[in-house]
């Protein structure tokens, strides 16, 4: 079996010249194989080789029960974090309707995007905070907030209400947890973390499932008060979990810096988040009015509409754990790439959509191979990171600038949507959804052909 070089031509002169270290698998009966040592699958960072001398590395058990309570404590994180993002698709059909404020679909979908966007930009200062030892203090204060979120949330009565309520106040409780409980895993798996990610990035869809199905039926029975604080008690029971039984794996030997400066000069990493962020707009298209657009177009009742979320989440779930599983044979970017350039088609079928049937089609679909982009990522930031130190730090910083995607996603395919009821602009908005989707899978394929040197049976 050969082995792919770690440096390879460069496109232009300023490009750095450190590549992903791959496994080059045309010798293997075509059949993709785990590298023996997934460390050294990642890019060396510049200057890696020096500085002090480094302690003994940690070597993650891969198993037993106490790693995989931490799995079991990240899938409550995602469904309370993800799996609350992947609801507003409900939110934002039911405030459409008017019935809470009256707001264009923009105005209305920079709620669920602030949300978003706080959950990943929290995450560069929540990591330093977790890196000084504080994990515990971050699970308190970020499952409070949420809590906390969702009890305001029930006495919202105007728009501005629900901005600091459900964008602010959920958003940032959701960011002070997200990536800490993300950047655990690293340290009980290495050869099956893509697995390992993938189980607890389901929590995000079956919160995906649970709270909008919980949010429907109480919305008629009880009102949009009691609805909104029966989610909030949902969320504290299960946000007891990592708070009890999430441990840290270890410890960084000194805190890390807010930034990695170096992370803006790893052209493999910077082109890899720039690429995917892409993917997240036009992931957010969909999200957001996939359930509003059956509902305005009368191609669904105004119940099947709210339902279209929790299916779609259904199929996510799968689309988080068997794509992650592969990615621990083939690759993470082998299979993120494909997943985007798939996202896209869906999206543009959106334009011919006439039936119930086709919507509910679409919607299946959509929600498997999207999950890569929740799920796949972080597997993706850990393998293009040469020092595990880093990880929390690449981790925020990446999720962040994917943030952009979110904010310009929701709101910038509300203002493509129009304002006007009788008229709106659908062709447009899946167009714009569909062509950005497009064109971040082009890029990541091109950037995955760029680190192999377009070589096809290649683990990366």
């Amino acid at each position: 079996m050969a082995t792919a070089p770690a440096t390879g031509q460069a496109p232009s002169a300023d490009m750095s010249k450190t590549k992903l270290d791959s496994t080059d698998l045309s010798e293997s009966d075509d059949t993709f194989q785990n590298n023996s040592d997934p460390e050294k699958t990642a890019v060396p960072s510049p200057g890696a080789a020096a500085g002090p001398p480094k302690p003994a590395a940690h070597v993650p058990p891969n198993g037993g029960v106490l790693a995989w309570i931490q799995v079991a404590a990240s899938f409550a994180v995602f469904f309370n974090t993800w799996g609350v993002l992947n609801t507003f698709g409900v939110f934002q059909t039911y405030y459409e309707t008017g019935a809470l404020f009256e707001q264009t679909s923009s105005n209305i979908s920079w709620i669920g995007s602030i949300q978003a966007y706080c959950v990943l930009v929290v995450g560069v200062v929540a990591g330093p905070i977790y890196d000084r030892g504080y994990f515990r203090q971050l699970l308190v204060v970020g499952s409070f907030l949420i809590v906390f979120g969702f009890m305001m949330l029930s006495l919202c009565t105007a728009y501005w209400h629900a901005i600091l309520a459900q964008g602010f106040c959920i958003g940032i409780g959701a960011g002070l947890i997200f990536i800490p409980s993300l950047a655990i895993l690293p340290a009980y798996f290495s050869s099956r973390l893509g697995l390992a990610i993938g189980l607890a990035a389901c929590g995000s869809s079956f919160g995906g499932v649970i709270y909008p199905i919980v949010f429907y039926r109480l919305l008629n029975e009880v009102g949009f008060e009691w609805a909104v604080r029966t989610v909030g008690f949902i969320a504290l029971a299960t946000l007891l979990v990592p708070v009890f039984f999430m441990r840290m794996g270890i410890k960084p030997v000194r805190p890390r810096a807010l930034l990695d400066w170096s992370a803006f000069t790893d052209w493999p990493f910077a082109l890899f988040v720039l690429f995917t962020m892409l993917g997240f707009i036009g992931l957010y298209v969909m999200l957001f009015y996939i359930s509003y657009f059956a509902f305005a177009t009368q191609i669904a009742t105004a119940e099947m509409s709210f339902y279209l979320v929790p299916i779609l989440n259904v199929a996510s779930m799968l689309g988080r754990t068997l794509p992650n599983a592969l990615s621990d044979k083939t690759g993470p970017l082998n299979i993120l790439a494909p997943g985007a350039i798939i996202c896209a088609a869906l999206t543009y079928a959106m334009i011919g959509v006439n039936s119930l049937a086709g919507i509910v089609i679409i919607t299946l679909l959509y929600g498997f191979f999207s999950g890569v982009f929740i799920a796949l990522p972080p597997v993706c930031f850990v393998r293009l990171t040469a020092d595990k130190s880093k990880v929390g730090t690449r981790m925020g910083m990446g999720f962040a600038i994917l943030g952009f995607g979110v904010l310009t996603g929701g709101p910038g395919g509300g203002a493509i949507l129009g304002t006007n009821f009788a008229d709106l602009h659908w062709t447009n908005l899946w167009v714009y959804g569909g062509t950005i989707s497009l064109g971040g899978g082009v890029l990541l394929m091109a950037l995955r052909g760029w680190l192999t040197e377009w070589k096809l049976l290649v683990k990366i």
